[in-house]
């Protein structure tokens, strides 16, 4: 518990710093560029307070092109980890909750990050419209469609929005496995242990141009599902 306490201590304001200076770059920076290093350095340096580690595989499935990243979701170090280690620049759609605190959830905005209201459908649909344009712009997002933390590490059923999305935007879904995560920072508690995040990349889930919409999107659902679970390590 201390040392939780300890790195949030240096992580907060360093938060704050990043938040600030990534804010900045956006006045110069009309690609994103600039805001997607200060993303991965963020990532990098909040691992390296922590003593945790991140290896990646699965490269080899990421094709070229916009893609929709969906990732299990088991810990707040995920989203460390991902900024940290993958190898394309991203735009997240997040919780609005995150957009709500002061400096960090305005700097997400600047970086063009999108905010998802889980608790009104009409505005969920509306976020969902927005990313799909963003990836059509060729842009890549990701999201976590299980929508919150699983306690335990199993999936928890999925949210429908994201594989509306990957309906809308017909870019490759590439589903991600984490594996780790959930060791170092249990899902709502305030402790913290050094170790490795694993993440795999799995094949792309490219839905069949002749089926309907609604069976798109369970198709979709079912492909991500599996293949998230195949790497999962209980």
């Amino acid at each position: 518990m201390v040392r939780a306490y300890l790195y949030l201590a240096a992580f907060i304001p360093l938060t704050f710093l990043f938040s600030v200076s990534a804010i900045v770059s956006t006045l110069f920076d009309s690609n994103g560029r600039f805001y997607a290093w200060h993303a991965r350095l963020w990532g990098r340096v909040g691992l390296a307070l922590s003593g945790v580690t991140v290896t990646l595989s699965g490269l080899e499935h990421l094709p070229d092109g916009p893609v929709i990243f969906m990732s299990n979701h088991q810990s707040n170090f995920d989203i460390l980890s991902l900024l940290a280690a993958m190898p394309r620049q991203f735009y997240w759609i997040a919780k609005k909750e995150l957009f709500e605190i002061p400096v960090f959830g305005s700097s997400m905005r600047r970086g063009g990050y999108i905010p998802l209201d889980r608790g009104d459908g009409r505005k969920a649909l509306q976020s969902m419209n927005e990313a799909a344009a963003v990836i059509h712009q060729g842009k890549s997002v990701v999201l976590f469609p299980e929508g919150t933390r699983t306690p335990d590490g199993n999936l928890l059923p999925f949210k429908r929005g994201g594989f509306i999305l990957a309906r809308k935007a017909a870019v490759p879904v590439i589903p991600v496995t984490i594996n780790g995560s959930g060791k170092i920072n249990p899902a709502g508690r305030i402790r913290l242990y050094s170790g490795t995040i694993r993440i795999t990349l799995h094949p792309p889930v490219v839905v069949a141009a002749e089926l309907r919409r609604s069976e798109a999107e369970a198709w979709i659902m079912e492909n991500v599902r599996s293949r998230i679970e195949s790497a999962l390590e209980l």
